[in-house]
C-alpha cells in the first residue's frame, strides 16, 4: 500500500474539467487497489500569495494550508494535475507551492548549502499536464520548460524523486474515445501508484 496525495492544480473550481476527471480516474484506480489516497483541490483553498522573501523564510504558513502541508508530509507519492496556462503552471498552483514549500518543512537551510538538507526525500511524484497544443510540440519545440522548472526548481529542490510525467495535448480536440482511453491510462497508473 502506498500513501498517495492527489493535488488538483486546476484553478477553476466553478465546474468540472477533464483535468478533474483524470484525477478522479487516478484516485479510483489507486483506491481500488488498496492504496491510501488523500486529495487537495487548490482552487478550493483560501490563501494569500507571498510578497517577500521575508514572508517565505520567516512568516507563518497560512491557516488554510496547514492541513495541506501535513498531507504532503504524509504522502509517499504525489500526483499533481494542472492545465498548461500561457506555457506554464497556473499562478494559483505556483502560489500554493510557494506557500507550502517553506524552510523548516520542505528543506532545512542549515549550514551553507541548503541543497544538502532536502526535507521531502523518499517521495516520488507524477505530474499530469493537459494542454491545447500537441504534447510533442511542447516537449520538443518548447522543451517543456515550465514542467522542467517545476521538476527541478521545486520538486527536485525539496528532494522529491523520481518524477514522472504524463502530457496530454490537444485537449480541446480529443474525441470521446480518446478521452476514455486517457481515463483508463490514468486509472491504471493509479493502480500501480505510478
Amino acid at each position: 500500500m502506498t500513501r498517495i496525495l492527489i493535488l488538483q492544480g486546476h484553478p477553476d473550481a466553478s465546474q468540472p474539467h477533464f483535468n478533474h476527471a483524470l484525477a478522479d480516474a487516478y484516485g479510483r484506480g489507486a483506491e481500488d487497489h488498496g492504496h491510501d489516497v488523500r486529495r487537495i483541490d487548490v482552487a478550493k483553498l483560501d490563501f494569500p500569495l507571498l510578497r517577500s522573501p521575508e514572508q517565505w523564510m520567516h512568516g507563518p504558513v497560512p491557516p488554510g494550508l496547514v492541513e495541506a502541508q501535513h498531507a504532503i508530509g504524509w504522502a509517499q507519492h504525489l500526483v499533481i494535475f494542472f492545465p498548461l496556462w500561457l506555457g506554464g503552471v497556473p499562478a494559483l498552483l505556483k502560489g500554493f507551492l510557494e506557500q507550502v514549500a517553506r524552510p523548516g518543512f520542505a528543506f532545512h537551510p542549515e549550514g551553507k548549502n541548503p541543497l544538502a538538507n532536502k526535507g521531502l526525500t523518499g517521495r516520488s511524484a507524477r505530474v499530469v499536464v493537459t494542454m491545447g497544443m500537441p504534447a510533442l510540440i511542447y516537449r520538443f519545440y518548447f522543451r517543456a520548460h515550465s514542467l522542467k522548472s517545476l521538476e527541478r526548481n521545486i520538486l527536485g529542490f525539496v528532494g522529491i524523486a523520481p518524477i514522472h510525467e504524463t502530457l496530454i495535448g490537444r485537449i480541446g480536440e480529443l474525441s470521446d474515445r480518446q478521452r476514455a482511453d486517457w481515463l483508463k491510462k490514468l486509472e491504471k497508473l493509479g493502480q500501480q501508484a505510478g
